[in-house]
């Protein structure tokens, strides 16, 4: 199902740049970050190690496995919205697949971060802030949303709790929600 996802996300690159398969190169990259790996070279290195297997697996009709200048291209060049819009779709599907629940009342977590390595001085560029609302109860992450430079988290935390339809969920949030009007 999440390779499915992955490959519904909108491909920006050329035609002549599509000689891997997007979809494919981020659902093994994926499985490459589980395993451990943290760069485009290891990632690579996996793919390479396992390429037998997962050209069976996977029914690939590759020669080889992509090099990882390919890799870091098509991770980097990735559409973020269409890519968030997949992503949530894969979370709607996991999430059905538990049925349902038999508590009464169902937990959630949000809390903004601040990326690593996000900010560029030389070009006066702030890091970079993303949101999150996590399921504590089934482990996983319902959607990210970058958090504007000239706002905080607390529009985007309502913002995803309509866009999602989490009326039902009891969260827990940083002190930073504690206003009057919330």
């Amino acid at each position: 199902m999440l390779l499915d996802c992955l490959r519904k996300v909108k491909d920006t690159r050329g035609k002549q740049a599509q000689q891997y398969d997007q979809g494919t190169v981020l659902f093994l990259s994926v499985l490459a970050v589980l395993c451990g790996a943290t760069s485009y070279r290891k990632i690579h290195i996996f793919i390479k190690q396992k390429f037998e297997i997962l050209k069976e697996k996977l029914q690939l009709k590759w020669r080889q496995a992509p090099a990882y200048t390919t890799i870091r291209d098509i991770i980097q060049g990735v559409d973020a919205k269409s890519l968030e819009e997949q992503y949530r779709i894969y979370m709607n599907g996991l999430e059905s697949q538990f049925g349902q629940r038999t508590m009464l009342k169902k937990f959630a977590a949000g809390d903004g971060k601040v990326l690593r390595h996000s900010y560029d001085n030389m070009a006066d560029q702030k890091a970079k802030q993303i949101f999150s609302i996590f399921d504590t109860d089934l482990d996983i992450i319902f959607a990210h949303e970058e958090i504007d430079e000239k706002t905080n988290e607390i529009p985007v935390f309502q913002m995803l709790v309509a866009e999602l339809g989490l009326t039902d969920f009891i969260f827990t949030l940083d002190a930073l929600h504690c206003q009057k009007k919330l």
